[in-house]
This record gives C-alpha cells, structure tokens and sequence, in this order.
C-alpha cells in the first residue's frame, strides 16, 4: 500500500495511507484530537478536515477550543442560520453571514416588508437546532461563474458578489464569501440549501449546537446607505455549554456595566435629544471625575518633560489639504463651512496644527525631542447607526501628543512612551495588558525601508523590554508609519484598545519640517503620535463600566456622604464634613427629610465610597459610624482615624506614577 509523509507543527513527521485527509491524521494521534478537530491549516491555508493530503505537506490541526476553531465554529453556525431562514420565511434572500469576535451574523432581505420578531428568533433558533441534530454534512464543491450564478439566480445578493469577485471590483467580504479566483467555492447541507464561502467549515452540522441568537438589527447592504435596509440577525456560539454560559454570563454583566445607564444613575452625563446624535453634556459629578482625569494627565505630562499647547476647533480647508485630511479622511470630517475668506472644517485631528507649531521657526537638533502636550477637542462625522454612549462619538477631547525626535532618538523615546502609556494605565486600575505591533504594508507606505526598519525595531525592542505580551499583525500599518496599540482586560474579560504608539514619516514631509542638525545641515524628524486615555470621553466610558460605576476613591465625584440619624444631629454633621473638607476630601450631606434607611440606600446605589452615620453617641464621643462601600458596617470610629484610613485610600497606587 502506497503511503505518504506529512509534517507536524512540531516538527515531526507522520505517515499516513495515501489519500489521507487531515481528520484521518487527527485520528492517527488520538480519539480526543480526533473528536475536537474542525479543520486544518495544510501549508498555511485554512483546509476542511476531509481534504486528502499531499505527500510533504505540513498540517496543524484546528480545535474546537481555539480561536481559528471557534471562527470555524461560528462561521458554519451562519450557515445554519441562513439554512434556518430560507426555511421558515420562503422568498428570503440572504447577503451575507461572517464571523465575528465572539460570534456571527446574517444579513436578510425578507419579503412583502416583513420582519424579524422575537418570536421569530426562538422558531430560528429551534429549527437551527433540527438542523444540527441532522448531522447534515457540510460538503464543498467548485463550480463555474455561470453555474455559480444559475445557483443563486433567485439570490440577488449572492450574484452581485460572483459578479463583483469575477470582474475583479471584490472587497474583502466579498472574498471571503466566495474565495477568489475563476472557480466560485459553495458548500451544501442538502441539495435543497447551497451558500457561497471559501470555508473551511465543521465536517458536519453535528459539530455545532452551543449557540444563541441574540438581537435583530438593521444593516444598510455594502454598509452604504445608498444600499438597500437588511435585517441582521446577531449570534453566538461556541466549543462547549459551559463556554457558551460564561459568555452569556459576561454579557449579562456587561449590561449592568453598561456606561450610558450608569451615567444616568449616577447622574454623571446625558445625551440630550436637542444636541443631536453623538454629543455629550456633563453633568456636576461627572465633571468633577473628568476633571480630576485631566489633572491627572496634565501633571504626568508636565513631569514627563511635555510642553502645553493649544490649537483652535477649526481650520481652513488648506491646512488639511496640505496635511492629506481631506484626501483619506474626507468621508469622517464634518461638511465645510463657508466663510468670507475661505473654506473651513472642524478639525478631526491636533497633528496638523502642532506641526504649524513645530514649523513657526527654525529648530536645532539641542531642542529635540519636542514632545506636544494637547487636551485637544477633535469632531469626526461618525454614522448614525455606529454611535454607542461615549464609546463612540462625535465630539471628544484627546490627551493628545506629538513627539520630534531624530533617528537617533527613536529607541529611548518610544522605550520611554511605553512606559510613560504603562504607568498611566495602571494609576486607572488596569493591570491586564496586551498589545499589537502593526508592520508595512509593502504594497502601500511612505519613507524609505530603512526608517521603516529601524522603527519597527525600536517598537519591537520597548515591547520586549517591558515584557509585554504582544501579536505582530503583518502588514497592518497606516501607510504613514508602524505602530503599537494596548489593549486592556476589563473586569469582566473584554479587551479594549485604548493607548496607541503611531510612528509618522508623511506629516514631516508634507509639512517640510526640518531642524539644524550638529553636522549644521538640515535633518527631517520623525514624528510620534501618542494618545494616552485615546480620548478622555471613552476612556471615562471604561472606567465606568470596569468598575461598575464604583470608580476608586480618588476618583469618586463624592467620596464621603454624611447622613445624620435625626435632625437634631445635623449640626455635629456640618462640624464632621467642614473637618473633612479641609483635609481635601470630596464630601456631601443628606439632611434627615427622609428616612435614613432610604438615605442608605441611596448612598449605594450612587456607589459613594464612605457613608458615615452620626447619631447621639457619635455626638457625645466624636465618632461617626462607617459604612464602607462593598464592607462591614463599623460603629465608633474616630473622626482623625477615619480621615487617616480615607487618605491612605484616596493615595493607594500600585506605581510610582
């Protein structure tokens, strides 16, 4: 019998029966490997299991509890939902169904004007579930354009994306959907359901089964709002039940997270209808958190060597003409205004008016680095259905800097910005951190390979020097220059991109910067675009949500609140909240108009770190009673022991920020 070879991630080699596929390897190694296989990665492209192997190959088998398997997993779940629909709701046309973070979807188009209902979810999601427990196999095939399109004649959608694949005008969905090339990839289920994708999927519907639908939501067709309105339905699914609850748990908790109703409770910031979609006002409490969040950055930065600058909310249309704004970043600006002396826009970025600063006058190599420090209020036109609270928004203020450093400076600045970025985060309470170091794109860049290199490097070398964890994503650099972006854990497990290290080689060049180097010829800088919080309103909309609503005590907008028992205590109250208001500390008092178990009450729900009750012994002994936020409550405490224990609070930090 004819045999063949096929290489292991390991670098050992395996020998199998010719015509092998790669579930027969799985098997080879053992019953479990066999059992959590999905698919394959045979010399580096994404395989189904049941492909026949070639003699050399190198093949790594995809779990089910990995992220390539669960992206398997979910994608052929997608399927299954468009199976499901075209079932139930005869004359539906389907687009779309990829795989996303944490789960799918699939974009309809139902007939005579109907739509999804939670009802109608449930009988989904039951039939989907009929379909899994057909084990219906999922089986690949390549066909012609013209069949391809007699396949999906009554499947509008799915034509324009064969014929956009096939004339060479395909976006990434669309390849992704179909494969590329002249021959159009559709897997089956039955005879009677077909789909186009590129795959890979699970051998059969069988391997599927931990999911939930989660929301219908509309989606314009191509994201266009041109296009036609299609009705989106969300899903998740994962490897096991137990996945699949804890995740279902994290959302849940995710919801009483979620910063736009705690900013209500705690009466922080809204979002009045009369402003328009995107806008924020503070609220007392909530400025007073802001606040101390830019004091907070003001005096890093300060410390840090930065100089202050400020730059106006507009600018004539020329500066981002010069700047390319209005080149790449034209659909994200908000429309001009017309003024006796020219066109202008609200700025959408503080880099270009800080490189006016840097080119006000002539620089020497002794002034560099430069670092730019701007609490800089930016406006982007974001789409109406993108708009989410504070996480994404239209008006906010980046803690924005711009760093001129030479060549030569690149290595110790940006080891010293990764620190500077750790320290700050950290001081907010985040401890869990990963990041992301994007590399050129060889096909779109500009500088030369050399300064690409060299910053490359250097962002590699401070990542490894912090010994922060960190993925290279290939290729996926602005055109402009390599970059570094921090992610951090919140509370509950979800990761959120926050702080970025942005290396620039285009402003300098077109701005002309130049500085007289030691040799006295002129030098072009490079330039570093740094943003700490990304911006002050989202990086608020994280705290919220990582702590609940309960932010660390020096951050609380009220850290101590006074409920005197009866009325007749109220002046001892006053006494207690002037001593600690001298000490600095953020305090309030609620009268006894109501009950005090209510006042109680109240207190938590605002999540107020220390509510002291003073009574008739207090009175007499100059105590207070304490009530700590998520502790025991505490009877007798000296005023000075409590204002020693508060202080000790508002001042814990894990660095030396």
């Amino acid at each position: 019998m004819s045999t063949l070879t096929v290489k292991l991630p390991d670098g050992s080699a395996r020998e199998l029966a010719s015509g092998s596929t790669a579930a027969d390897l799985a098997a080879s190694i053992g019953s479990r490997l066999a059992k959590a296989a999905l698919a394959a990665v045979v010399d580096g492209s994404e395989s189904d299991l049941n492909v026949p192997l070639s003699d050399g190959a190198t093949v790594a088998i995809i779990t089910a509890d990995s992220d390539a398997g669960r992206h398997v997993l979910r994608h052929s779940t997608a399927h299954v939902l468009a199976q499901a629909v075209t079932r139930l709701f005869p004359g539906a046309k389907f687009s779309i169904g990829p795989a996303i973070e944490d789960g799918f979807y699939y974009d309809f188009d139902l007939p005579a004007g109907r739509t999804f209902s939670e009802t109608d979810l449930s009988a989904i999601s039951d039939k989907m579930r009929e379909i899994v427990k057909a084990d219906q196999p999922f089986v690949r095939s390549e066909v012609g354009v013209g069949e391809a399109l007699r396949l999906f004649a009554d499947q509008p959608y799915k034509c324009e994306i064969i014929e956009r694949v096939t004339s060479g005008a395909a976006d990434g969905a669309d390849a992704g959907e179909v494969g590329g090339g002249e021959a159009i990839s559709v897997y089956r289920n039955t005879e009677s359901f077909v789909d186009l994708c590129r795959g890979p999927h699970v051998p059969s519907t069988g391997k599927l089964g931990h999911f939930a639908l989660m929301k219908v939501a509309g989606a314009h067709w191509r994201s266009s709002e041109k296009g036609p309105m299609l009705q989106r339905i969300y899903g998740t699914a994962w490897e096991s039940k137990a996945a699949l609850d804890e995740h279902l748990h994290r959302l849940a908790e995710a919801e009483k997270r979620d910063h736009r109703r705690l900013a209500v409770e705690q009466d922080l910031l809204s979002f009045p209808s009369e402003l328009g979609g995107g806008l924020a006002v503070w609220h007392p409490k909530g400025a007073i958190v802001r606040k101390l969040m830019e004091d907070y950055s003001r005096e890093r930065h300060q410390n840090g060597g930065y100089q202050f600058v400020f730059t106006p909310h507009l600018a004539n249309a020329n500066l981002f003409q010069t700047s390319g704004h209005l080149d790449f970043y034209r659909d994200g600006m908000y429309p001009p205004m017309e003024m006796d002396n020219g066109v202008y826009y609200p700025k959408p970025m503080n880099c270009p008016m800080h490189c006016l600063i840097f080119a006000g006058r002539g620089r020497s190599y002794r002034e560099l680095p430069m670092r730019l420090f701007e609490l800089g209020t930016v406006y982007r036109y974001e789409r109406a259905g993108t708009l989410h609270g504070l996480m994404r928004i239209r008006g906010f203020t980046q803690d924005d800097s711009h760093i001129y450093c030479t060549e030569d400076q690149l290595q110790d600045e940006i080891a010293s910005l990764l620190d500077f970025v750790m320290s700050v985060l950290r001081r907010f309470g985040f401890k869990d951190f990963t990041a992301n170091l994007s590399t050129k794109d060889p096909a779109k860049y500009v500088g030369d390979d050399a300064i690409w290199g060299k910053a490359t490097d250097a962002l590699r070398a401070a990542l490894e020097k912090y010994g922060l964890e960190y993925k290279i994503k290939e290729g996926d650099a602005a055109f402009y220059g390599p970059k570094i972006d921090i992610d951090v854990r919140d509370a509950i497990g979800r990761k959120w991109q926050l702080s970025t290290i942005q290396c620039d080689f285009n402003l300098p060049q077109r701005f002309d910067l130049e500085y007289v180097g030691a040799d006295s010829q002129r030098h072009r800088p490079i330039m570093l675009h740094r943003a700490l919080f990304g911006s002050v309103e989202r990086f608020f909309g994280v705290l919220l949500e990582h702590y609940a609503g309960a932010l660390p005590t020096w951050l609380a907008p009220v850290q101590v609140r006074l409920l005197p028992v009866a009325s007749a205590h109220e002046a001892y109250a006053a006494s207690v909240v002037a001593r600690l208001q001298r000490e600095g500390f953020r305090v309030d008092v609620i009268h006894a108009d109501d009950q005090l178990g209510k006042r109680i009450r109240n207190a938590k729900m605002e999540k107020i770190p220390y509510v002291l009750v003073v009574g008739d012994d207090d009175v007499a002994n100059s105590t207070v009673g304490v009530n700590p936020r998520g502790g025991e409550v505490e009877r007798d405490v000296r005023i000075d022991d409590f204002v020693a224990r508060v202080a000790a609070d508002v001042n814990a930090d894990d660095v030396d920020a």
